[in-house]
């Protein structure tokens, strides 16, 4: 009869001591980073769900089309014109996997199968990403291959 006693007291002084502890480590986990009031964390949601709508068909969050994006930043279709700008002049060559510049006038992208530039688009995607703070492609430098041993 003792043991069934002492048994829920054991489990309870346990549980009070660990989540002492949990608060104690996220009461101080954060080294110099101050919280953000509840203020300001419920202002920026208000300002986002001002200016984005949700698209169900690329599951992705969308600036609305009336709001305009920060100063600085391209439109999407610039974006997409600079990169079928650099298609248009270079085309990949997959013996060396790398994009070579074209010697003669730039191809008409529209005379090229559909299949031959989504996967051109694809391996473009693959090689280079957009830099919001440059405005431009760059190029990403793929990783050495490990040294073997």
């Amino acid at each position: 009869m003792k043991r069934l006693q002492v048994l829920p007291v054991i489990l309870g002084l346990s549980f009070a001591i660990t989540a002492g502890m949990a608060n104690a480590q996220a009461a101080g986990g954060a080294a110099g980073a101050a919280p953000m009031a509840r203020e300001q964390v419920k202002m920026e949601r208000d300002e986002f769900m001002r200016t984005h709508r949700w698209d169900p068909i690329n599951d992705n969050w969308v600036l609305k089309s009336e709001v305009e994006a920060p100063a600085g930043m391209k439109s999407r279709v610039e974006i997409k014109a600079e990169r079928d700008e650099f298609l248009r002049n270079h085309r990949w060559d997959p013996v060396s996997e790398n994009w070579m510049p074209l010697a003669k006038a730039p191809r008409d992208l529209g005379k090229m199968s559909r299949a031959q530039v989504k996967s051109e688009a694809l391996q473009f995607t693959r090689t280079h990403r957009w830099e919001d703070d440059k405005s431009a492609w760059v190029e990403i430098t793929p990783r050495p291959p490990k040294a073997k041993k």
